[in-house]
């Protein structure tokens, strides 16, 4: 198991329920990483719908409150189970208080329209770009991730536009599977530090991801590197949005994301 599996590992205990650990290495500020608690609870909404034909559709989370690092438990329920189509949800509990709540959607593929009417943003390769490493304003949680910066501009730098990404993985390489992209879908610095000038920090109020690929990816291989791509539009009375793209190397779009985040001043 990598440190990722293990970090997001959970243990069944009863019907629709499971106890896990919330890990000290997916801190950021005020709690922790929120792609990380909503992939602790996609592996136990995995788990409950228990049907390997079901891939996960959509995932969405709310934070009603940061954890603690230690014990916590997670109680599911299948909403309904369709034909083709689950619809489950759960709920990440510590100390009696509810942290998180998620709805997810699982469902077998249908017949149905195809089109593609995007593409995989231009970049320059891993290594020409620059890495993101822990430093004042991004948080400790990036050394769990490989990350090579090539779009949008440096944090705090007071920038015309709200846009970050660029190649990354997870810190042990891995192939990745629909567990480890909510977490990854997190990981960059939020989108609004370029355009900001001082300091602030972005707690999430929700998330949703909309994995559009099968996963793990044909032929991908565990050093892989992905390209994400991040951007909001508008920030007003504190909550800016942050949508963002998943791509593979060979230019598959896998997952969409779009959370609603807060921009605050750190206390001193």
């Amino acid at each position: 198991m990598t440190a990722f599996g293990d970090d997001t590992a959970i243990t069944k205990i009863g019907p629709g329920r499971y106890e896990a650990k919330i890990s000290e290495n997916w801190w950021v500020v005020r709690g922790p990483h929120g792609g990380y608690l909503a992939s602790i609870l996609l592996r136990a909404l995995i788990d409950t719908v228990d049907d390997s034909e079901r891939a996960p559709r959509s995932l969405t989370v709310h934070y009603a409150t940061a954890p603690q690092p230690g014990p916590a438990h997670i109680e599911t329920d299948v909403v309904r189970s369709g034909t083709s189509l689950s619809t489950v949800s759960a709920r990440l509990v510590q100390d009696d208080r509810p942290v998180a709540v998620a709805l997810a959607a699982f469902s077998k593929p249908w017949k149905g329209l195809d089109y593609t009417d995007t593409t995989m943003p231009e970049s320059v390769p891993p290594e020409q770009g620059f890495p993101i490493h822990e430093t004042d304003g991004i948080p400790p949680f990036v050394k769990q991730f490989h990350m090579m910066g090539t779009l949008g501009e440096i944090p705090f730098s007071g920038a015309d536009h709200a846009k970050v990404g660029g190649w990354f993985r997870l810190a042990e390489a891995a192939v990745v599977d629909p567990v480890a992209v909510p977490t990854l879908m997190d990981a960059w610095p939020p989108v609004v530090f370029p355009v900001a000038t001082e300091l602030l920090i972005a707690p999430t109020v929700d998330l949703t991801i909309h994995f559009r690929a099968p996963l793990p990816h044909a032929g991908a291989e565990p050093d892989d590197y992905y390209l994400g791509v991040f951007w909001s539009h508008l920030a007003r009375d504190g909550f800016f949005e942050e949508d963002g793209e998943l791509w593979s190397k060979d230019g598959v779009l896998l997952a969409q994301s779009r959370q609603l985040a807060l921009t605050l001043m750190p206390r001193k």
